[in-house]
């Protein structure tokens, strides 16, 4: 004997509604959760202050201090500290390679060549590579210099510094606030 689970009254159907499965599920992702309004506006204040200290400095000297990869820098170190791009070893020699290939580049090429300045952030990133100091805006740092030809005997010394001020910049402020990720997980 068959019946037809439709056509029997006791089988009502259910009122509550299934989970609706996103749209695209691909597009979810596995993003990290939103930060907290305390920890977001910490790091953010933080970096911003990391920024206008340069800019600070720059002002005293009367030379550029800030320029775009370095604020890339401050939104790592200082928004995702625990990456292994935001690391003190990658910050600072990170740059330190990519400004050694943009020297190297421009001394081969044409001024001002984005050609030229593709490949010298290709051959920052093998460089980082190689030497496990993974830092993406040191490939800018390689195109500001193959685009701008800035002195390196100004340069160089105020990239390093800048890092370096960005690196003691987010260890104390992930010293300030008590629930911040400590910052570094490692120096070198």
């Amino acid at each position: 004997m068959s019946t037809d689970a439709a056509l029997r009254p006791d089988t009502a159907p259910d009122p509550t509604p299934a989970p609706r499965e996103p749209r695209l599920p691909w597009i979810a992702g596995r993003a990290p959760a939103r930060p907290g309004p305390g920890a977001a506006f910490h790091s953010v204040s933080a970096a911003t202050a990391a920024l206008l200290g340069l800019v600070a400095l720059g002002a005293l000297i009367h030379e550029p201090v800030l320029i775009p990869p370095l604020a890339a820098s401050a939104a790592l170190v200082h928004c995702a500290p625990a990456l292994p791009l935001a690391q003190p070893r990658s910050v600072i020699v990170g740059h330190l390679l990519g400004a050694a290939a943009g020297y190297a580049v421009a001394a081969v090429a044409a001024h001002g060549s984005a050609w030229a300045a593709a490949l010298a952030a290709g051959i920052t990133l093998a460089l980082t590579t190689l030497a496990r100091t993974p830092h993406s805006p040191a490939c800018a740092t390689a195109v500001v210099i193959v685009l701008q030809a800035p002195a390196p005997g100004r340069f160089v010394p105020l990239l390093f510094g800048a890092t370096v001020l960005l690196v003691l910049t987010a260890f104390a402020a992930s010293r300030i606030r008590r629930a911040a990720p400590r910052y570094p997980a490692y120096w070198w």
